[in-house]
């Protein structure tokens, strides 16, 4: 019997998405729920908690059951009691400054910490402050998308290393103060290279792994060729049938896998508040699918 069969499930899409019902995730969690969760987490990309009341410091606790935690680069959007948090909001302090990143605008397609060579692929987002409309985030199944690739557009993909660059994410940010990070930071994230497709460590279940915001091209192909095949790419995975749109409730915790998932977000309007606390957690590489990062090189297909 598989162990999460104690748990209360609800899938909310036919692959990707499922509602844990029942955890109070602010007290203590037994081994055995903690296992289940972890096994759930392996098979579907997206987990949903409603009616949760969690302090940073909980819902710290919580995430370090599923992964060790890892803190963001952009140390201005980090929680000042507890670092791992990450804040992400529109909200600013009593002197006029953004009191965490991303603001109001649209997030396009993306998968977090793409740019890395080591990305901690387990993601989790708590809503506290929520805009009466816009705001949500839609999550797409990379599995479904690889698998829905015709046979040649499959083919001349596979093999193929995208070229992933932090910076070309700044440069779409709308806000000056997300745009603009310290020097460790940049330091922290020169251009890399990841797999296009990858295979998940127990079923081979193959993959994409893709950032609509970082990718620039792809790795020892010009850079126009590259592009266009990533364009063909996006637009057959991320077609209307692999996506989860999750509509926010205050209290909701979301759990997300971006090791074959990409997010993105819909804008909402700046005079409105939206308050998130987010995490970041290393998943389990026996388990889930792990990119495979390396330094881009400077060469053709690397724009210098």
């Amino acid at each position: 019997m598989p162990p999460e069969t104690h748990l209360k499930t609800r899938p909310l899409h036919k692959s990707l998405a499922c509602e844990v019902e029942g955890p109070r995730l602010w007290e203590p969690l037994d081994p055995d729920t903690v296992a289940a969760l972890r096994e759930l987490w392996s098979r579907w990309g997206v987990l949903v908690f409603r009616r949760q009341a969690l302090s940073e410091l909980e819902l710290a606790q919580f995430c370090a059951l599923l992964g060790p935690l890892e803190r963001t680069v952009r140390t201005d959007w980090a929680s000042p009691s507890v670092p791992e948090v990450t804040v992400l909001s529109n909200l600013k302090d009593g002197l006029g400054h953004p009191i965490g990143g991303l603001g109001d605008g649209e997030l396009e397609w993306h998968s977090d910490q793409s740019y890395m060579v080591k990305p901690a692929t387990g993601a989790a987002l708590y809503a506290l402050e929520l805009p009466p409309a816009g705001g949500e985030t839609f999550w797409v199944d990379l599995r479904a998308g690889y698998a829905a690739l015709p046979r040649k557009l499959r083919q001349r993909v596979t093999g193929q290393r995208g070229i992933f660059d932090y910076a070309n994410r700044l440069a779409g940010y709308g806000r000056d103060s997300d745009q603009n990070i310290s020097e460790e930071a940049r330091a922290q994230t020169p251009p890399v290279t990841h797999a296009l497709v990858r295979a998940h460590p127990e079923t081979g279940e193959r993959s994409l792994y893709l950032d609509s915001t970082t990718t620039i091209g792809i790795d020892a192909m010009d850079t126009a060729t590259g592009i266009a095949l990533l364009d063909e790419v996006y637009e057959c995975a991320t077609r209307d049938e692999f996506v989860y749109a999750h509509q926010w409730r205050v209290g909701d915790l979301v759990l997300w896998d971006n090791g074959f998932t990409m997010h993105r977000r819909t804008p909402f309007d700046p005079a409105a508040r939206r308050l998130m606390k987010r995490m970041t957690l290393q998943l389990d590489p026996h388990r889930h699918v792990m990119p495979d990062g390396r330094l881009a090189r400077s060469g053709e297909g690397m724009p210098v």
